[in-house]
């Protein structure tokens, strides 16, 4: 079950002006699940997008950067799940090319102004068919029912809002994301999708998005994969209240990447605590490097460890393991001697080897919570940053060898 993830309740879920929901049941993979959701957008907004470094991208990431780079109002997003669409080449392509001509007929745009999103299994054609006949049936949908309609291999639906105030006016910002396997980003997550009411200009949303992206999806890893499907998505509206935002000095831009990144970073711990088979979370915070970059390749180097999350499955203070990681970093100039590596609050390792005062005992008692810091001073900078991922348990494995059936 996930770790301490709290239920998606739709009443504490802001609606967003200028956006319509809508789920279907295509039986992409299963019948009599919802598997296709349709994000209906009103003229005047403003979407922007990262998305996956894989080489193998997906088609519908494709067809999603080139409607996007074409600068077209776009209308619609429309995401199936059971199927990823991707190592399918040009007929991948024209597949989902054809839910967007299919979806664009419908709402009397064009399909440039479709952005198509797949997840699921990786190197089969995309059910095309089955797609286009449940768009004319999908039915009105809450944020929550959009959470569950992305979903795969999640155990539970990932959404959440905030309400602030700019300037005296209220703004909304909701977001829902997908992902429990095949996480570590390269730009953001598996899917995301968050929307705000707020108005932003098209080249502060690109820089916003980005920004976001990096302190929250790109900061998690649960098994070192990273998809061909990655899409992490921020629609603004236009609709409400607050004054148009167009300076990324202002107070209001501020304040708005704060309310963002707050939606983010609580969706994209979600994915963590929903991590396939995970039993604990880990957050794994380091410090003092150089620069921001060398901090996290030593949060990821932990964070993907097989042989370190197995550690924390078992509950075990192996604490070697971490120092491992930690050395294999990439880091070709450091001191060892001057890192000071803690769990929680308890000392494990100082002075390049293992703290005098460190007590088993004390490295038992942390290892056996379900939520568990690891906080690494590498003593050579101001730089930091922090990676959240979780372990690995026996159900991980089940997970994914019956993934396919």
């Amino acid at each position: 079950m996930p770790v301490n993830l709290k239920p998606v309740d739709n009443s504490q879920l802001a609606p967003i002006a200028g956006v319509d929901l809508a789920y279907a049941e295509a039986g992409i993979k299963k019948p009599g699940r919802k598997d296709v959701l349709v994000i209906r957008l009103d003229k005047g907004n403003t979407v922007a997008g990262v998305f996956t470094q894989n080489r193998f991208c997906a088609a519908p990431v494709q067809l999603c950067k080139q409607h996007l780079d074409a600068g077209v109002q776009i209308r619609a997003l429309v995401v199936n799940t059971g199927n990823a669409n991707a190592g399918t080449g040009e007929s991948g392509r024209q597949n989902a090319r054809a839910v967007c001509e299919a979806l664009a007929a419908e709402l009397d745009c064009l399909p440039e102004q479709i952005l198509p999103f797949s997840t699921g299994v990786i190197l089969e054609p995309l059910p095309v068919d089955k797609i286009i006949a449940a768009l004319p049936q999908r039915q009105a949908a809450s944020w929550a029912d959009a959470a569950e309609a992305i979903m795969t291999t999640d155990v539970a639906p990932k959404a959440t809002s905030r309400t602030i105030q700019i300037d005296g006016q209220t703004v909304n910002i909701t977001g829902i994301a997908k992902g429990a396997g095949m996480i570590h980003p390269n730009m953001a997550t598996m899917l995301g999708f968050i929307a705000t009411d707020a108005p932003v200009t098209r080249p502060l949303l690109n820089q916003l998005v980005k920004e976001v992206a990096d302190l929250s999806f790109n900061s998690i890893t649960i098994d070192g994969d990273t998809s061909t499907n990655d899409s992490f998505m921020l629609i603004s509206t236009g609709q409400g209240s607050a004054a148009r935002i167009d300076s990324a000095t202002s107070a209001a831009y501020e304040q708005l990447k704060a309310a963002v990144l707050d939606v983010a970073i609580e969706l994209a711990q979600a994915i963590v605590r929903d991590g396939e088979g995970a039993t604990k979370f880990i957050t794994v915070q380091v410090e003092g490097g150089r620069t921001i970059a060398e901090c996290k390749a030593v949060g990821y180097a932990i964070g993907r460890s097989p042989l370190v999350k197995t550690a924390f499955f078992a509950s075990d203070p192996n604490l070697g393991r971490l120092l491992a990681a930690i050395g294999y970093a990439g880091i070709a100039d450091l001191d060892v001697d001057r890192l000071e590596m803690y769990l929680d609050d308890v000392l494990v390792a100082k002075d390049g080897g293992r703290n005098p005062d460190y007590k088993e005992e004390d490295g038992q008692r942390v290892m056996k919570q379900d939520e568990i810091t690891v906080r690494v001073v590498l003593g050579r900078g101001l730089s930091s940053a922090t990676v959240w991922t979780c372990d690995f348990s026996y159900d991980y494995v089940k997970i994914n060898a019956d993934y396919r059936s």
